[in-house]
């Protein structure tokens, strides 16, 4: 009688990591080329900025963010590499893309006249990026192979919750930017406006053609941002509540998403408008729209999955017709008009990138076909 060999654990790829780096890179590119006009040739060779002398102004302010801003690129391209590549391989790996990504970004910065190529920054964010591969390797062990933390991920997330989780985490970060309704992401009214009226080489506002002659009321852009706030957050935290399982702790999983979406939604207004204005986003319109999602919520947490991934269909999309088909609050567009962006370009546009895709993402992942495979196990 011979004595059973003991499985060993096979070790794969993080697929969370994967789809992380894919939405990374594309939020360095928007970051890097934002805000996307005004393109013409200087006459300059795209890669002469590799032998200029480096720059004789810069700031700490500059350098600090360009290596923070490419560390989650190398760690994540570690986490991504393993483990089919690990230690000096992947760390060289992740030195190589780095330069030929930043590189890539500050050739193109050449043809937009907003934007100035950098051989100081490539240098800044080819070490950022290597100081995150080091960070990645050193952490991989926690994040990645049989570490508390991934039994935390296997016992409250379902399996295929990998895409859903990179879609709610970057919720609150989608909070960030400013817009005139709280969880009013998605707004893209305003920038088709914008397009056509470059076309048409005069002013064109989409709003002024769906709603000719309207004009709100305070209380009508009242219960406008609490429909709003009420759908968009709803529809977030189902979204959350689909990719977990009995077990996992449902009301404090909500309440920390929550929690971080205002929180980052605080110190964001908070930095753009002033301390005095961090709290200026809760107005009555938001706190009724908040109570309502919690109602909304405390109900349907007891359906079923398939009806709360089909109700998180439903809010975002009445959020997303809602926020495209109302006009911009006044009152927020004067408080908008305080925002200098100055040294904030980059990071504008990042924010912008998330806050405007975000429901689009959500959608995605909540009409993935994945469902419709489980559905049939």
């Amino acid at each position: 009688m011979t004595a059973a060999i003991p499985d060993t654990p096979v070790e794969t790829g993080s697929a969370f990591a994967r789809l992380a780096l894919l939405g990374y890179a594309l939020l360095i590119i928007y970051a890097s080329w934002y805000p996307f006009t005004g393109w013409q040739s200087t006459g300059l060779p795209p890669l002469g900025f590799l032998t200029s002398p480096l720059p004789h102004y810069w700031t700490v302010f500059d350098v600090v963010t360009n290596v923070i801003a490419y560390a989650p690129f190398g760690m994540l391209l570690v986490f991504a590499l393993y483990p089919l590549l690990r230690g000096v391989l992947a760390l060289l790996l992740v030195l190589v893309a780095a330069v030929l990504w930043s590189g890539t970004m500050e050739a193109v910065q050449t043809f937009l006249p907003t934007r100035v190529p950098s051989n100081l920054d490539l240098l800044t964010n080819v070490a950022g990026a290597v100081a995150g591969g080091v960070i990645g390797l050193a952490t991989s062990s926690f994040f990645l192979q049989q570490s508390r933390l991934l039994q935390v991920r296997q016992r409250w997330f379902s399996h295929e919750a990998s895409r859903g989780l990179l879609v709610v985490c970057a919720w609150p970060l989608a909070q960030i930017y400013p817009q005139g309704y709280l969880f009013g992401q998605g707004q893209l009214t305003p920038l088709l406006s914008e397009a056509l009226s470059d076309l048409a080489g005069r002013p064109i506002d989409l709003f002024s053609v769906l709603w000719p002659g309207l004009r709100l009321s305070a209380e009508e852009f009242w219960l406008s941002e609490t429909i709003i706030t009420a759908f968009g957050m709803t529809g977030a935290v189902l979204t959350l509540l689909c990719l977990l399982r009995k077990q996992a702790p449902l009301w404090t999983l909500m309440l920390l998403t929550i929690v971080l979406a205002l929180a980052a939604k605080s110190m964001a207004s908070a930095l753009l408008f002033g301390p005095e204005n961090a709290f200026v986003w809760l107005t009555p319109g938001a706190r009724g729209g908040l109570l309502l999602s919690v109602l909304m919520l405390g109900s349907l947490q007891f359906s079923s999955r398939l009806a709360q991934r089909r109700a998180a269909v439903l809010m975002l999309l009445i959020s997303l017709l809602a926020v495209n088909l109302i006009p911009p609050n006044p009152y927020f567009v004067v408080t908008l008009q305080s925002w200098v962006q100055g040294k904030f370009l980059s990071f504008n546009g990042a924010a912008q990138f998330l806050s405007l895709l975000w429901p689009f993402f959500a959608l995605w992942f909540l009409l993935h076909p994945v469902h419709r495979n489980k559905a049939k196990v």
